[in-house]
């Protein structure tokens, strides 16, 4: 008999939301996070966007002091020049990213998951129709959500991640940035090549940072930042300001790996390449995916359905037109078009379908910075 029923690898957004469904179906579920603490060493901006907070569960009663609530977006031109864009009811969720994973980690133990800290997953052999985990004992099921390098799928030898962008964001404490009710995100090809800057006031103070296309790629990451500090200065000068925390990192942008499972085994969230190729956002999918792979599981173990490795798979979102616009950004970006035709009808469509979600034209109270305004050409609620 086995010693648990499933091993999840990586306490991640993913990995705890899969724990928390599994643990919640009666399932004896594991987690091994090779980290002293959940909460530490993170490599996202935890940004969480509305669809989350409605769709996921495990964000009900999600505590107010983790999170700060940003109604809308400014987008910068290369030139800085800038237009403030929101749609009706819709919001971003700026968080104290480390209690958010703590707080995770406490719902899914509380559920009945046993999350076990400064455990590294190191090998793995199959055993009949179980799976014997190193220095863990046997499991009916693994999960890999141990991110873009997962060890899981090497194991197993399943897809990883071959395409990335590189992010790196510093944390102020307490430094009150212009236009807090706002997510600032800044296009620059020379910067940021594939991707934005963003800065945005979170609970605990401040964050700033930057993802940019990795092929190619010369800089340091570090010097990059710099050169993005310079650049923001005219709106906000943190460049005398030591940071509290830096978190860096790869972001897959490939869309899903292949193969994505194997018998007993399924990869979910970073691991299995889900997230967003345009926006670079993970959480909201990761959380979705997690819980339905908990719950497909769950039925397995119980016997109500066949190994989710077979079909669960076929779940996950292909993201094919996002990889597309993918494709095109790296190739097409272009800062003069950005600063021709920001604050055009134009660029507002385009960009509700990254920041919003939504095929119509933005609300723009205020209209467009440096004296120019926009005209609003009907409302923008949410489908």
């Amino acid at each position: 008999m086995a010693d648990t029923d499933c091993v999840v690898v990586g306490a991640s957004f993913a990995g705890l939301a899969c724990a928390t469904a599994l643990a919640r179906a009666g399932q004896a579920v594991l987690v091994l996070e090779k980290r002293a603490d959940v909460g530490e060493k993170l490599h996202t901006t935890g940004i969480i966007v509305k669809d989350a907070v409605d769709q996921s569960p495990l964000l009900v009663d999600l505590p107010e002091p983790l999170v700060r609530r940003i109604p809308g977006v400014r987008l910068y031109a290369p030139n800085l020049h800038h237009v403030d864009l929101q749609a009706r009811g819709y919001y971003f969720l700026a968080t104290n990213t480390p209690a958010v994973m703590r707080w995770l980690g406490g719902r899914a133990q509380d559920a009945g998951a046993s999350v076990r800290c400064g455990s590294v997953f190191s090998g793995v052999r199959r055993a009949g129709d179980e799976i014997a985990v190193d220095g863990i004992g046997t499991t009916r099921y693994l999960v890999g959500a141990d991110g873009p390098h997962s060890l899981v799928a090497r194991q197993f030898g399943l897809g990883e991640s071959s395409q990335f962008l590189f992010g790196i964001e510093y944390e102020y404490r307490d430094n009150a940035i212009p236009e807090p009710g706002r997510l600032h995100c800044f296009l620059d090809r020379r910067i940021a090549p594939g991707y934005i800057g963003w800065m945005l006031s979170s609970p605990t103070g401040a964050q700033v940072g930057l993802a940019y296309r990795m092929r190619g790629a010369t800089r340091p990451p570090d010097a990059a930042m710099q050169d993005f500090l310079d650049k923001i200065s005219p709106v906000v000068d943190l460049r005398d300001l030591e940071p509290t925390s830096v978190r860096a990192g790869k972001i897959p942008c490939g869309g899903p790996v292949h193969p994505l499972a194997a018998p007993r085994v399924l990869l979910t969230g970073d691991a299995a390449g889900l997230v967003s190729p345009v926006t670079a956002g993970g959480i909201h999918t990761a959380l979705k995916h997690g819980i339905a792979a908990g719950r497909a599981v769950a039925e397995f173990l119980t016997g109500r359905r066949e190994d989710p490795s077979g079909w669960f798979p076929g779940t996950y979102p292909r993201f094919r037109t996002k990889r597309l616009l993918r494709w095109a950004f790296d190739r097409l970006q272009s800062d003069s078009l950005a600063n021709l035709f920001i604050g055009t009808a134009m660029l507002r469509r385009a960009a509700s379908l990254v920041y919003f979600h939504h095929r119509r034209v933005f609300d723009t109270p205020g209209g467009q910075g440096h004296g120019r305004q926009l005209p609003v050409r009907g409302d923008s609620l949410r489908g």
